[in-house]
């Protein structure tokens, strides 16, 4: 496996590798794979179950060998299928011919060419992958997101009441909390993760053009539209998709993708936050004995799962770009370029997994400089000129916002004593004056 890794062309699949392993049981070749057997198992056993004549004297007691094809599918059973496929030059085909044999070994096969029966080939790929993406977001994504989520989340409350010096456009301005900039992150997570959570899955069967020609002609008297609702709704947890050619709509898909996409770029949102504030000191990071910074530069400490996750991101979110706007154009009733691209789902999706994995990494060893947070607000007393501009406001004061930027507008340092001097040479009250210079750049931080 380590050799495998060293001689990979993709990173996912190379340097990678185990920081995605929980994703090749979706995205792999064998793992499409099994999602495919499972599909022509349950299609097989749905077929059993109708009042066809010719399964009449089917053996129900062998549905659970039939359901154990893709429970206890195999690498062996993977790489046989590889063996057929060399020769038809044709992957689901090959599937059906491994389900065939597989059937008639456990001595159905007076029903084995009811494998596959009426089908074409995007009738198992349109319900296979959207099962394994569905299941991949449910078993992996999803968690690892609600754990980052968390992690924001908790930051946020840990660190509610630490004031910090904002910075718009990059310059000191009013003063907000540390926690709430992480509240931020975690109220926009928390949106789309909702979104993620409730989206639909559904997948086309239909046959050759998605019109059950062949099924109508075999057996005219079934419904046939009614048997794949009941097929894919119950048993393979789908929703069908009602009118199609030869394959799926990919809408739903291309939503799913867009949805992981907002969610790629409010988390690199955060990483150059994250990044800024180490530039600025805000927060030093936990030291690794023995792990180097740079190869020249002995001291450095450097935001590198930041800057990972940044471009794994970038690089995940240009394959669902590609996903959402190419997979949904088709032309006519097919063509084969959705073919190709969607197996790259799963490449946009491990760079998510790695870059969501190694910006908690980065956050779990962020320690916050209370001393640089507060020696900035101490530097920044200029910050308080809204707060004494709109309190000069609130008392009718003659131009009080012209007042403050003739005092602070000047490219010359403003202390806490330059704000106070101002304050006692105005033509207002004492009170007002009190209540002015009790604003500090610690205290005026909102709600």
């Amino acid at each position: 496996m380590y050799m495998d890794r060293l001689m990979a062309i993709s990173p996912v699949d190379g340097r990678y590798g185990e920081r995605v392993r929980e994703l090749i049981p979706f995205f792999s070749e064998f793992g499409l794979m099994r999602y495919r057997v499972l599909v022509e198992i349950e299609y097989f056993l749905a077929l059993s179950h109708v009042k066809l004549p010719q399964f009449e004297r089917f053996p129900a007691v062998k549905e659970q060998e039939l359901r154990a094809l893709f429970s206890s599918f195999s690498p062996a059973d993977a790489e046989y299928i590889k063996q057929k496929e060399a020769v038809t030059n044709h992957d689901v085909k090959a599937v059906e011919y491994f389900v065939k044999e597989k059937v008639t070994s456990i001595g159905l096969d007076k029903w084995s060419e009811f494998v596959h029966f009426g089908l074409t080939s995007q009738d198992i790929n349109n319900t296979a992958m959207p099962m394994s993406i569905r299941d991949s977001v449910r078993e992996v994504m999803q968690p690892m997101l609600i754990a980052l989520r968390e992690t924001v989340r908790t930051m946020a409350d840990d660190w509610a009441d630490i004031p910090m010096l904002a910075r718009t456009h990059g310059q000191p301005a009013t003063p907000t909390r540390l926690g709430k900039e992480m509240a931020v992150f975690s109220e926009r997570l928390d949106a789309e993760l909702m979104t993620l959570m409730t989206m639909k899955y559904s997948g086309k069967f239909g046959g050759a053009t998605g019109n059950f020609n062949a099924h109508k002609v075999a057996y005219s008297q079934i419904n046939w539209p009614e048997f794949a609702d009941k097929l894919l709704g119950e048993q393979l947890g789908l929703e069908r998709q009602q009118t199609t050619t030869q394959i799926e709509h990919y809408d739903g898909l291309a939503a799913l993708f867009d949805n992981i996409s907002r969610i790629n770029t409010i988390i690199t949102d955060l990483c150059r936050d994250m990044w800024s504030y180490i530039s600025l000191d805000y927060f030093k990071q936990t030291i690794v004995k023995g792990e180097v910074g740079s190869s020249a530069m002995p001291h450095k400490v450097n935001p590198i799962d930041f800057e990972n996750a940044e471009g794994n991101l970038g690089v995940a979110n240009a394959l669902f770009g590609h996903l959402s706007s190419k997979l949904p154009v088709s032309r006519l009733q097919r063509d084969l370029t959705d073919s190709t691209v969607i197996r790259n789902t799963g490449v946009a999706m491990a760079h998510s997994l790695i870059a969501w994995k190694s910006v908690r990494k980065g956050l779990s060893k962020l320690i916050v400089n209370h001393e640089k947070i507060s020696s900035d607000l101490e530097d920044n007393w200029v910050v308080v000129a809204e707060a004494l501009q709109t309190i000069l406001r609130r008392e009718a004061y003659p131009k009080p916002y012209e007042a403050l930027m003739a005092l602070t507008r000047t490219n010359e340092k403003i202390t806490g004593e330059t704000i106070r001097n101002f304050i006692d040479n105005l033509d207002i009250s004492e009170e007002i004056k009190q209540e002015m210079k009790a604003v500090t750049p610690f205290n005026y931080t909102g709600f």
